[in-house]
């Protein structure tokens, strides 16, 4: 009979980052997935929880309302972390997720009951960023992180061990080196599965008794970890992409399912990118956004009628090409195209700086993309007014 492993209780004024007494010993090398952050100021891209750490500050300092066990935040103080607002002191919590409210409120709500949460949309939608920063408001560490790829193993979900102490000592708790998923559990904390759908069926299946019966069992030493109250886990998948994988009724039926959908207008996606960009351009020293706000909006509406097939006006219909061509990648273009200017022009953001970024994002097959592109730039860009300079530059780098 498996001998149950208890944690003991970790104190909800700490910041759940030392491990609990499991029975299992939890190695802190890096490669056993103990944190070794370089400083917020020194990294190149900061966690959620350092690059927002005085917004969370501040909003603990003034949240009075009942928070769930373990949790940093109260639901409602999550919700206006991600969603942005002003604290009755005056502090302003910028938004980090433009879109549905009720999208994010369902989302925080999942987490506080005993379902994890599974964050659906196609590529671009800001599925890893919304599951890092609920993660940080939440347990106040959003790096208890599984990458999913088409070769994680089962031990990067359940555990693995150090195989210098297994040959030497056998099956040991000294030998055995726990998942970030095994972490949460034992810690009462957040875990994040990233790109769920591109792991093999069989390892994603690995999750099904851990969400189910909230325990992870280790056979090889009679013994189990059960969560702790305060554990959950956040999943993102698309099934957009090739080479992904479905899962398993049994799997989904453990997940309460929020889909993430892209930009409803084009004022909003203009404003996700701009905000986004501008965050990235600091961390990068490049210009201000606001100089290039008119270039943001040609590649943003350039994006979404190749992506809806018509023009914003309705009168054209135009080809889609084989790319999502998604706000991630709008994000992309214009930052590249920050840099040029940066480095390469006078600082302004101007057509020629993200032309050949466009054609990168818009032409993924060579034939079928290049003649979809090649027809709404003589169809559509050449006769909207205003948009000569634009048409230009898009022409000199697609000859």
């Amino acid at each position: 009979m498996p001998v149950s492993v208890e944690p003991t209780s970790v104190d909800p004024s700490q910041n759940g980052s030392a491990p609990a007494n499991t029975g299992v010993e939890t190695p802190t090398t890096a490669s056993a997935g103990a944190r070794t952050s370089a400083p917020a100021a020194e990294a190149l891209r900061p966690h959620a929880e350092d690059a927002f750490a005085d917004e969370l500050a501040a909003l603990a300092a003034q949240d009075d309302r009942p928070r769930p066990t373990r949790w940093k935040l109260s639901p409602w103080a999550v919700a206006t972390y991600l969603l942005g607002g002003a604290l009755p002191d005056g502090t302003v919590i910028t938004p980090k997720y433009v879109g549905p409210r009720r999208i994010i409120e369902v989302a925080v709500t999942t987490l506080a009951t005993d379902r994890a949460l599974l964050l659906l949309g196609v590529p671009g939608t800001a599925k890893t960023w919304v599951s890092e920063h609920l993660a940080a408001a939440v347990s106040g560490d959003s790096t208890l992180l599984v990458q999913g790829t088409a070769g994680t193993p089962e031990e990067a979900i359940r555990y693995g061990w150090n195989y210098a102490q297994l040959l030497a000592h056998g099956p040991s708790r000294d030998a055995l080196v726990p998942s970030p998923v095994m972490r949460a559990m034992a810690e009462g904390m957040t875990a994040r599965v990233e790109e769920l759908t591109r792991i093999p069926a069989d390892v994603q299946d690995t999750l099904i008794t851990i969400l189910s019966e909230k325990t992870l069992p280790i056979p090889e030493l009679g013994q189990e970890v059960q969560a702790v109250r305060g554990f959950n886990l956040i999943a993102t998948a698309n099934d957009r992409d090739r080479g992904v994988n479905d899962l398993s009724s049994a799997l989904r039926r453990r997940f309460n399912t929020v889909v993430l959908p892209l930009p409803e207008s084009v004022e909003a996606e203009v404003d996700i990118v701009s905000r986004r960009v501008d965050q990235i351009g600091r961390s990068l020293d490049l210009p201000a956004v606001p100089d290039g706000v008119d270039e943001i909006r040609r590649v943003v509406t350039v994006f979404r009628e190749l992506r809806d097939g018509v023009t914003s006006d309705g009168r054209t219909k135009v080809k889609s090409p084989s790319g999502t061509l998604s706000t991630a990648e709008a994000i992309s273009v214009v930052t590249n195209g920050l840099a040029l200017a940066a480095h390469f022009g006078d600082g302004v953001l101007r057509p020629s700086d993200v032309a050949a970024g466009i054609l990168g994002a818009v032409v993924r097959d060579p034939a079928a993309d290049r003649v979809v592109w090649q027809e709404y730039l003589e169809a559509v860009v050449r006769e909207r007014d205003g948009w000569k300079d634009f048409y230009r530059a898009c022409r000199e780098v697609s000859a």
